[in-house]
């Protein structure tokens, strides 16, 4: 029988409550898990993080504030034994690649399974060495063949202009409904031109796409507030 103090802490970063009330309910059903903190953006999470030291966290790759790659990277200084599990809705494998390079524990897509989820948490958690992937065969195949730190990646990226119309509107810190609304296109077309510009530039978030856009001259810089200050 498992004692509270037997118990997988887990720490839940998304942006989207309802998808943490979902994922809080399936891992405490479980009863080896217990989540003992949420948050909503990078600086709250660093801060729960630090505070509650967990054994998981369970990270959306796309929060807002700091990228997923340099919120890792505080999660490893503030909490060295704290080990993470990047969820996403991007299959590129120059993300999987910066990530794994910081130490993640595992990398899942948003359609990954009830028992793939808890799993990953679990083999997390054991601190064996091993890793949790649940991502395409063909971006699994390419993370060797994607250097982390590559950083020419953006630079010699060529972006359809329909790709570099959305990005300038994400660069302006639109939703993905706003963005489509503007350029008559539905929402998963949005997110599709999104997730395309990832994979092609190396960003593991809007934040990052922008900033590396900006960077290589792929697109003009927002006018107002930096992308970095969003």
């Amino acid at each position: 029988m498992t004692t509270p103090a037997d118990r997988i802490r887990v720490v839940l970063v998304d942006d989207h409550a309802l998808l943490r009330d979902g994922v809080r309910e399936i891992l405490e059903a479980e009863g080896d898990v217990v989540v003992v903190g949420e948050a909503g953006n990078s600086a709250t999470a660093i801060a729960v993080i630090t505070e509650q030291q967990p054994d998981v966290v369970l990270l959306d790759v796309e929060i807002p504030g700091d990228d997923a790659t340099r919120t890792v990277e505080r999660i490893r200084e503030l909490s060295p034994q704290t080990k993470v599990v990047v969820l996403s809705m991007y299959d590129g494998p120059r993300v999987l690649a910066e990530l794994l390079a910081r130490g993640i524990r595992g990398y899942l897509l948003k359609n990954a399974t009830r028992h793939e989820l808890v799993s990953a948490v679990r083999v997390a958690a054991a601190d064996d060495g091993r890793v949790t992937l649940s991502v395409s065969r063909d971006s699994l195949s390419q993370v060797h063949r994607q250097p982390p730190g590559a950083g020419s990646a953006a630079a010699t990226a060529s972006l359809s202009p329909r790709e570099r119309d959305v990005l300038t509107l994400a660069a302006q810190a639109l939703s993905n409904a706003q963005i489509g609304h503007r350029l008559h296109l539905t929402e998963a077309t949005v997110k599709r031109h999104l997730s395309n510009v990832f994979a092609k530039i190396g960003a593991v978030s809007r934040i990052d796409a922008v900033n590396k856009a900006v960077a290589a001259g792929l697109i003009d810089p927002p006018r107002g507030d930096s992308p970095r200050h969003w």
